[in-house]
């Protein structure tokens, strides 16, 4: 379930497959190099047939998401596989979508602005009934797409805005920064590894927010104003 530099550590060649969940990258060569062919769900019985190299010798995973503009995965569809910052110069709306490997974040407006809700893979057919899963939106406006991380996760959190105030450094998640660490709020951070989803209430409840690696001097930036986090988790399920 994730990607392989050189495939002859497992076969010694490889021609033919099932993509059983998720799309795929695959290469003629070792280390993703050569000729490439992109693999989403389905059987692949006979490569030479197919006009490819006769072997797989490497593959990577590609995150791809699926909008539709009616409930189900009905009507016109997006087919998405990196940030949109404007879903409205593909689709009218968008009602329910499809995740069929990685994670996204989607975003009630466009340009990565307003309420977040996060996506891993798996099928969404009722934008509507969401809000029973936490999303408090109901059309989909941007989305990112949330790169794999391999490795150690830190982040620095601090009670005030432009890294004022307490300030204390999470390698793990954290139900509640008040009862763990003694602060009562955090409106600024710094990334240093890996992605996180911060929320507004203890326990991972609430509105949440997506932080990258870097600076966040203010959530203002964001759209969020007035509003305190309290708990903050790793994505640790990327391309999963």
């Amino acid at each position: 379930m994730s990607d392989c530099s050189d495939v002859s550590s497992y076969l010694s060649r490889c021609q033919s497959c099932r993509v059983e969940s998720g799309c795929f990258m695959v290469y003629e060569r070792t280390n993703y190099m050569g000729n490439q062919f992109f693999m989403r769900r389905g059987e692949y019985s006979d490569f030479q047939r197919m006009g490819l190299s006769d072997s797989i010798r490497s593959c990577r995973m590609i995150p791809m998401i699926v909008f539709y503009e009616e409930k189900n995965f009905q009507g016109r569809s997006y087919e998405c596989m990196s940030d949109c910052s404007d879903m409205s110069s593909q689709l009218n709306r968008c009602q329910s979508c499809r995740v069929e490997s990685g994670c996204f974040m989607m975003y009630e407006r466009p340009n990565f602005m307003g309420n977040q809700f996060f996506m891993k893979r798996g099928e969404y057919n009722d934008m509507q009934r969401m809000q029973s899963m936490g999303m408090m939106f109901d059309n989909i406006r941007s989305c990112r797409m949330i790169p794999m991380h391999r490795g150690q996760f830190r982040m620095k959190v601090f009670e005030r805005e432009n890294f004022g105030g307490q300030s204390m450094e999470l390698m793990d998640d954290c139900d509640s920064i008040m009862d763990r660490h003694r602060m009562s709020d955090c409106q600024s951070c710094n990334v240093m590894d890996g992605h996180w989803l911060m929320y507004e209430q203890p326990h991972f409840r609430g509105r949440m927010m997506y932080m990258r690696p870097g600076e966040h001097r203010s959530f203002r930036d964001q759209g969020y104003s007035n509003t305190r986090f309290m708990s903050m988790k790793r994505i640790m399920d990327s391309c999963h």
